[in-house]
């Protein structure tokens, strides 16, 4: 079918005013959330373990000018910037040591947080030296763990933020997917790499919620890492790095820029 050559050109002329009205949104957006102070908190995947270029002062906390609030505090000049987020964060700690700079004038808060809670590491410590039950008793646990016991957490956290930063618009980053499925690939069975990731799914969507009910946005970067992930050929993630092993499973620095930096842009 043929359509008229008017109804073409108003087709045209709609999509063009729909992107220059969307692109102009997304402008006065950052620019609103760049107007008063922005604070980052969580844990490694928001300090930026693994992508390098490490500030000094910030020791083993391990926070990287590669990672994503940076970048973000870099592109939109925030009338303040304070960058606490450490490696290895937990939600207690986020609590009793994070929360210092915020205040009524914080606009913008990111945080990720929940999988040391769960005990990530250990269940990739065990997943990479054990047989596929032992790997998935661990992961039931964990599972079992952010039934009960993490929303709790994750409330107590949420709770405080709004309390020290009431005008705040809250971003909560979740985890990325860590395998490509149905492809060859050395190390974990595909049994064990779809465990992870389904363990990975449900603590995404438990942390989601929480963040939801909170009246805070939720940031997943399953679908910018879609593509990248560990046995993709083009991973945004390290495997297991034996010369650094506080690099295995975190992002590089194209993850932070083009997993979790898009993701905040669009949840910031």
């Amino acid at each position: 079918m043929r359509h008229p050559r008017p109804l073409l050109l108003l087709g045209s002329l709609l999509l063009a005013v729909v992107t220059a009205l969307t692109g102009a949104a997304t402008a006065q957006s950052a620019e609103q959330a760049a107007s008063g102070g922005y604070v980052a908190l969580g844990d490694s995947y928001s300090s930026g373990v693994g992508a390098g270029s490490y500030i000094d002062s910030s020791g083993d906390c391990k926070r990287s000018t590669n990672a994503y609030p940076y970048l973000w505090a870099a592109a939109n000049s925030p009338s303040s910037f304070s960058f606490t987020a450490c490696s290895g964060a937990r939600t207690g700690d986020v609590l009793a040591g994070q929360l210092g700079p915020l205040n009524s004038g914080t606009s913008l808060v990111s945080v990720s947080v929940g999988g040391n809670d769960a005990g990530f590491a250990d269940v990739m410590t065990t997943c990479v030296l054990q047989s596929d039950s032992t790997c998935i008793s661990r992961i039931n646990t964990a599972r079992a763990y952010i039934d009960s016991t993490l929303p709790g957490q994750l409330d107590n956290v949420y709770t405080s933020i709004r309390g020290k930063a009431p005008n705040a618009h809250v971003a909560v980053l979740g985890y990325p997917r860590f395998y490509k499925l149905g492809t060859f690939c050395v190390g974990l069975s595909e049994t064990k790499r779809k465990a992870i990731n389904d363990a990975s799914d449900h603590l995404n969507n438990v942390i989601g919620q929480r963040a939801r009910a909170h009246g805070f946005t939720f940031g997943d970067v399953r679908s910018t890492f879609t593509g990248h992930e560990l046995c993709s050929g083009s991973s945004w993630l390290h495997s297991v790095d034996w010369t650094n092993i506080g690099n295995s499973y975190h992002p590089k620095a194209a993850g932070q820029s083009g997993g979790y930096l898009p993701v905040f842009n669009a949840a910031a």
